[in-house]
C-alpha cells in the first residue's frame, strides 16, 4: 500500500504513519518492547522511567531498581527480543538492527551456541515480516575482562552478526582498547558502530570515528558544536543513529524543540532517527518522527526525506 507520509504527520494520521516503511537502527534488545507488553507479560504494573533522569547512570539506577529484577534472565531476554520485533513490525520499521549484548550468553547453558541458536530462530520467524539484522552490543565496562573478550572475538566469527556496537559508560574505556576487536569485525564485512557524542563533545566523535573507522554513530548529537567536524561527517557519510526522545529524558538536551538534530540536518550530515529503549523511552520510530514534526524541529517534507534516506542507507 502507498502510504503518503507527509499527509499522515500533517493530519496526526499516527496509523497512517505506521504503514510507512522505516528503519530502527539504533534499537538494544535488552530494553527494546514496550513497558506495556512487558507488563501484560509479567501479569504486574512495573514503575515507569522519570521524565527526566541524569544521564546513562540514572538511567541505570532506574533499571535496576524497576526493570532488572523481572527481565534478567534467558525467560525474560527472550521475551523482551520476540516483542520487540514485533513492535518494530507494527510500526511499519522494514529494517531493524537490534544489538544483543555478549553477556546475554551468559543464560544459556552452552553460552554462545544458545544465543545464536536463539537469534536465528528469531530471524527466521520474522523473516517475511521484517529484515532483521542482529547487531553485536559491546559493554565498555567490559574491555577489560580477558573472558567477555574472548567471548565477543569467537562471536564475530560466527558471522551471525550484521554489525557491531560499543556502549555503556565512556570513561569505563578508551576506544583504543577495542581496536582489535573492531579490526576484526570489520575484516569479516561487519558494520562498525559505536556510541559516542551523546554527551561528549564533537572531537571526541571525530576521534573515535577515525581511530575505530566507524561507518555510523550511536546519539553523536555532540557534532552539533562544532561546523568544522559537521562538515567533515557530512563529507565522509558518516551516519549519525539519533534517538530523540532518549536524549531528552537523559539530559543530553534540554527538550525535543531544541533538539540539535536540526542542526546535523542543516549542516548535511546523514541522520536516522531511531529508539534506543522502548521499554524506558516509550517511544516507536514514527512517534519520534512525529514528536519532531509536532514541536516544530522538521517539517514533514523534511521528515519524509529523512525516512526515505534512511531506507536506501540499507539497502
Amino acid at each position: 500500500m502507498c502510504v503518503d507520509f507527509v499527509e499522515a504527520l500533517s493530519t496526526d494520521d499516527l496509523t497512517a504513519m505506521r504503514r510507512a516503511a522505516k528503519v530502527d537502527a539504533h534499537c538494544h534488545a535488552y530494553f527494546g518492547t514496550r513497558l506495556e507488553n512487558v507488563q501484560r507479560w509479567l501479569g504486574c504494573s512495573l514503575m515507569p522511567a522519570p521524565a527526566k533522569m541524569k544521564g546513562l547512570q540514572g538511567m541505570m539506577e532506574y533499571a535496576a531498581e524497576a526493570l532488572d529484577p523481572h527481565i534478567s534472565g534467558r525467560k525474560g531476554s527472550e521475551f523482551v527480543a520476540a516483542s520487540a520485533v514485533s513492535d518494530a513490525i507494527r510500526d511499519g520499521v522494514v529494517v531493524f538492527e537490534m544489538s544483543f549484548d555478549i553477556r546475554l550468553a551468559a543464560y544459556y547453558p552452552d553460552g554462545l551456541a544458545g544465543i545464536r541458536t536463539f537469534i536465528e530462530a528469531l530471524v527466521d520467524r520474522y523473516r517475511t515480516q521484517i529484515d532483521l539484522r542482529p547487531e553485536l552490543g559491546i559493554p565498555r565496562t567490559g574491555a577489560d575482562n580477558p573472558n567477555l573478550m574472548k567471548l565477543t572475538h569467537e562471536a564475530i566469527e560466527f558471522g551471525l552478526f550484521q554489525s557491531i556496537d560499543l556502549y555503556d559508560c565512556q570513561e569505563a574505556c578508551s576506544p583504543e582498547s577495542v581496536q582489535p576487536l573492531y579490526a576484526k569485525a570489520q575484516a569479516a564485512g561487519m558494520k562498525l558502530k559505536a556510541h559516542v557524542g551523546e554527551f561528549g563533545g564533537a572531537a571526541e566523535i571525530r576521534w573515535t570515528v577515525e581511530l575505530l573507522e566507524l561507518n555510523e554513530v550511536q546519539h553523536g548529537i555532540g557534532a552539533s558544536e562544532s561546523v568544522e567536524v559537521m562538515k567533515w561527517l557530512a563529507e565522509n557519510q558518516i551516519q549519525l543513529n539519533v534517538c530523540p526522545t532518549s536524549n531528552v529524558m537523559l539530559d543530553a538536551v534540554p527538550d525535543m524543540a531544541s533538539h540539535p538534530i536540526r542542526i546535523l540536518f542543516d549542516n548535511g550530515v546523514p541522520v536516522t532517527i531511531n529508539t534506543d529503549d522502548p521499554m524506558i523511552f516509550g517511544q516507536s520510530v514514527s512517534e519520534e518522527y512525529r514528536n519532531l514534526y509536532q514541536v516544530g524541529v522538521f517539517s514533514a517534507k523534511e521528515l519524509d526525506d529523512i525516512r526515505r534516506t534512511s531506507l536506501r542507507a540499507v539497502v
